[in-house]
C-alpha cells in the first residue's frame, strides 16, 4: 500500500481539482412517450427516493408573431449574434446549431445568446479551456495530502517518474497540465494501468466536468439513455464531453431543454450553476421562511436525507406549518420529492405555501429567487457565488442580444 501511496495521492488530487464546485447532478429519466430531459437528483441526499418525472413540453417560440426559423435562417441569425473576433467562428456556429437541431431547441436569439453567454463565461470561447496554474494547483493538493501521510513531496515526485502509456512520466504530464481534458486523459491512462500500478480496478474517474460549457459528465451519460445522441462517439460519452461539439450539445441540454418558469434568463443561468429549479426552490424557501419566521438557507435544496429519513431545515420548517397547510407529513414529503422536477409547481404543497405567503404579504411574493450558494474550488482564489455567476453570464447575454 505505501509503495503505491503517491499514485493514490494523485487520484485524490485529481478529484479535488476537477471542478469549480461539486456540479449539480442532473439525471434524466426516461419519459413515457417522447424523449425529454428530466430533472437533477438532489445534491445533498444520501439515498433519495425515486422521482416522479413529468416530461417537459417542447420549448415554444417566445412570440407567436415571429415566424419559426429554419436551419439556414438559424445559422444566419447565430452568425450575427456571435462575438466578432472568436477563433473558428464557423465551427462554433455549426456545433451550436447542430446541438439545437438535435435537441429540438428553437433557433431564437434568446436561446442562442444564453448558450453563447455561458460558453464565454466558462471558457472564453476555448474548445478545450485552459486552467491557469494547473500544475501548481495539482502539486499543491498532492503536497497537502502527502503531508497527512508524512510522505515528503520529493518522494512523491520521484515515484511519479514512472512512465505512463503516452511515453511521458506521470510527473512530466502533471508539470505540463493545461486543461481538464488533459487531467481526464491522465486518469484514464492510470485506470488502464491499474493492475500494473497496484491501484484498485474499476476506479471511478474523479474528473466530473469539462468542455467549453463545463458540463457534468454524469448528466451527459444519463442524457444519452433517454435522448438520441447525434454523434458517433469515440471511446466514450465521457470523452465527448471534453470536445467542443459534445460540450455544446450537453451544455445546451442542461441549460435549455427543460421548462423553466422564469421571466428573467438570469435564473436559468443560476440553475445552470446550482442545479435545475434551484431558483424556483429558493423562492419557495423564502416563502416558508416568511411564514415561519425561521431563517433558512436559500440554496434551492428543499430536502435532504439522514439514512432513509427525510430531513433538512426547509423540511422541518414545513412540518411546523402542517396545520396551516392542512397537509400530513407524508403529503409534504411526497410533494418535496418533486423538488428537482417541473411537477413541484403544480403540487398541493407549492400552491398552498404561496397562497399563505401571498395572503400574509398582502401581495404576490416572488416565485423565483437567486440561490445563495458560495462556490469553492482550488481553481477559485476569491469569494464567488451563484449570484455572481448568474450576473456575469447575464451581462454577456445582454451584450449578445444587443447584436441582433
Amino acid at each position: 500500500m505505501r509503495r503505491h501511496l503517491p499514485l493514490y495521492l494523485l487520484l485524490a488530487c485529481l478529484s479535488a481539482c476537477s471542478s469549480t464546485v461539486a456540479p449539480p447532478v442532473n439525471t434524466p429519466t426516461a419519459p413515457a412517450a417522447t424523449p425529454a430531459v428530466s430533472n437533477p437528483t438532489p445534491a445533498t441526499p444520501i439515498a433519495p427516493p425515486p422521482l416522479v418525472t413529468v416530461p417537459p413540453p417542447p420549448l415554444a417560440p417566445a412570440s407567436t408573431s415571429k415566424p419559426v426559423l429554419n436551419e439556414a435562417q438559424g445559422r444566419a441569425l447565430l452568425d450575427r449574434l456571435l462575438p466578432p473576433r472568436i477563433s473558428d467562428r464557423q465551427g462554433w456556429n455549426h456545433d451550436i446549431v447542430a446541438a439545437f437541431t438535435a435537441l429540438k431547441i428553437p433557433y431564437r436569439a434568446d436561446n442562442f445568446c444564453a448558450v453563447a453567454a455561458v460558453i464565454e463565461q466558462e471558457s472564453s470561447w476555448q474548445a478545450d479551456p485552459t486552467v491557469p496554474n494547473l500544475p501548481s494547483i495539482v502539486w499543491e493538493k498532492i503536497g497537502e495530502r502527502a503531508n497527512k501521510y508524512l510522505v515528503p513531496l520529493p518522494v512523491v515526485k520521484a515515484a511519479l517518474l514512472k512512465t505512463s502509456p503516452n511515453g511521458k512520466s506521470y510527473k512530466a504530464r502533471i508539470d505540463s497540465l493545461r486543461t481538464e481534458r488533459e487531467m481526464n486523459l491522465l486518469f484514464e491512462d492510470m485506470a488502464a494501468e491499474a493492475s500494473k500500478l497496484g491501484l484498485p480496478m474499476n476506479m471511478k474517474n474523479p474528473i466530473r466536468t469539462g468542455g467549453p460549457m463545463q458540463v457534468s459528465v454524469e448528466f451527459a451519460e444519463a442524457h444519452v439513455k433517454i435522448w438520441p445522441y447525434p454523434y458517433q462517439t469515440g471511446n466514450s460519452i465521457r470523452n465527448d464531453v471534453f470536445t467542443r461539439r459534445g460540450g455544446i450539445y450537453f451544455g445546451s441540454a442542461i441549460l435549455l431543454q427543460y421548462p423553466a418558469p422564469y421571466q428573467d434568463m438570469r435564473y436559468r443561468f443560476a440553475d445552470f450553476n446550482a442545479g435545475r429549479y434551484s431558483s424556483r426552490n429558493a423562492a419557495l424557501q423564502a416563502a416558508v421562511s416568511q411564514l415561519t419566521g425561521r431563517k433558512l438557507a436559500l440554496d434551492g435544496d428543499l430536502l435532504s436525507y439522514t439514512g432513509k429519513q427525510a430531513s433538512g431545515s426547509t423540511y422541518q420548517a414545513l412540518l411546523g406549518l402542517r396545520s396551516r397547510l392542512d397537509m400530513s407529513q407524508s403529503e409534504i414529503e411526497r410533494d418535496l420529492q418533486q423538488e428537482k422536477n417541473s411537477a413541484l409547481a403544480q403540487s398541493e404543497l407549492y400552491r398552498k405555501v404561496f397562497a399563505l405567503a401571498d395572503r400574509q404579504a398582502g401581495k404576490p411574493v416572488p416565485r423565483e429567487r437567486m440561490p445563495q450558494i458560495d462556490l469553492h474550488s482550488p481553481k477559485i482564489s476569491r469569494k464567488l457565488t451563484t449570484q455572481w455567476f448568474a450576473d456575469k453570464v447575464s451581462t454577456r447575454y445582454q451584450a449578445c442580444m444587443a447584436r441582433q
